[in-house]
């Protein structure tokens, strides 16, 4: 559960949808982002912050300064749909 009192967690935990949602939807190209593309898209001077528990959670995947939706996002994406 998070903390009410703390809307900079709520923020990132959006800015961590808003990532995924992006790279795992079929409507919009480039499939592969650079990190500078993604920050500039959603609007953060770090994604690196973003993309890192994302990685880690097993739902992208980072080569260099590429980072790619693994077939888990897809999947998570899928059963959840785009949640606000």
């Amino acid at each position: 559960m998070q903390d009410e009192s703390m809307p900079e967690a709520r923020e990132f935990d959006a800015m961590e949808r808003e990532a995924l949602y992006l790279l795992t939807d079929p409507g919009r190209w480039p499939p592969v982002w650079s990190m500078d593309d993604i920050g500039r898209q959603i609007e953060t001077e770090e994604p690196e912050a973003v993309v890192r528990p994302l990685r880690n959670a097993g739902l992208l995947h980072r080569t260099g300064d590429c980072v790619f939706a693994t077939p888990a996002a897809y999947r998570m994406v899928g059963l959840v749909g785009h949640v606000v």
